[in-house]
């Protein structure tokens, strides 16, 4: 709990694109907040100097680090048992990270550290549409599929720390390959550049008829399409936009389905800048969703939005870590 004299923590979510961290008092009240891109740094050590430089700005405007009572991270591939950072596929820093010990030891406060998406869902069960709630899973999408799992009101970390990924389930057997090394995950199709590769597929082998909307079709360098021209081009009609998050849906549905089926969610929340997307897939994945559930789970499912600003909602549970860290 919060001291008169160390009333504040500090959360860091550290995504494949950008670091984002915040200075939080008891109340859960983000007080300052800053970010710089986390794939600039290609050598950690670089990282960390760059982390402790601004999060530094942020610490001496509340007053110093006497006032700080310790970190929180949420990161993909942490381990909350050993503070490690291990084998993350989305970050430029390969191998184990002894992240947790290098920033406590920058600090001389005691840092914890747990994956991003647990972090999310911590965030989105004290403060957001989850709160008071017991069972549900977080799934955050980004440039990655990171996922929270909830059961019982505990999250699900496993024997080691890392139970849970369900971004690394298998989607489609033999499809995409992912960044870990395997093959169609669900991080390969529903996450931002999974939707962006959705569409370079789909421009190869649809025409455009010469009613249709067309906005995907005439970028010329289709390397430089991203999951936002996508977005704008489904709200303006163009009919391979709006396909793309049909099959987006139909993957994310088939893949709910499952997951129900092993930890019987009451909902799931979706977290992450491609979740802005989901009125144009909501349909496909409640349809795909219902379609492959057993009868005594059907049409009981929800799907909500994070009930948190972007961001936040991974600063505030990586956060809630740092008021017991040790």
């Amino acid at each position: 709990m919060a001291t008169e004299t160390k009333p504040y923590v500090v959360g860091i979510d550290i995504g494949g694109t950008n670091t984002v961290f915040g200075i939080v008092d008891a109340s859960g009240k983000i007080l300052a907040t800053g970010k710089f891109e986390t794939q600039k740094h290609q050598e950690f050590d670089n990282y960390l100097e760059e982390l402790y430089a601004e999060l530094s700005k942020l610490i001496n405007e509340i007053g110093g680090i006497e006032r700080i009572k310790g970190i929180g991270v949420g990161a993909p591939n942490a381990n909350f048992y050993t503070g490690n950072i291990e084998y993350a596929p989305n970050l430029p820093w390969k191998g184990v990270i002894p992240f947790a010990k290098k920033l406590s030891e920058k600090f001389g406060i005691p840092v914890a550290l747990t994956n991003d998406a647990n972090a999310a869902a911590i965030g989105e069960m004290k403060y957001g549409v989850a709160k008071g709630k017991k069972d549900f899973i977080m799934i955050t999408l980004g440039t990655g599929v990171g996922s929270g799992i909830v059961s019982g009101g505990n999250l699900i970390l496993g024997h080691d720390g890392y139970a849970g990924e369900l971004g690394h389930t298998v989607s489609v057997r033999n499809g995409r390959p992912c960044g870990c090394g395997g093959f169609g995950h669900l991080e390969t199709y529903a996450s931002a550049p999974g939707t962006v590769n959705t569409a370079i597929e789909l421009l190869a082998s649809r025409k455009y008829e010469k009613d249709d909307v067309n906005i995907l079709g005439k970028i010329s360098d289709r390397d430089k399409i991203t999951s936002l021209d996508i977005d704008k081009a489904a709200k303006a009609g163009d009919k391979i936009a709006l396909e793309v998050f049909d099959f987006t849906g139909k993957i994310l549905g088939e893949a709910f389905a499952d997951f129900v089926a092993f930890s019987r969610p009451e909902f799931f929340v979706l977290f992450g800048g491609p979740a802005k997307s989901f009125p144009f897939f909501a349909k496909s994945l409640y349809e795909h969703m219902n379609k492959n559930l057993m009868p005594v789970y059907r049409n009981k499912i929800e799907v909500l939005l994070s009930g948190l600003e972007s961001s936040d909602a991974a600063v505030l549970g990586a956060s809630a870590l740092a008021w017991e860290a040790k």
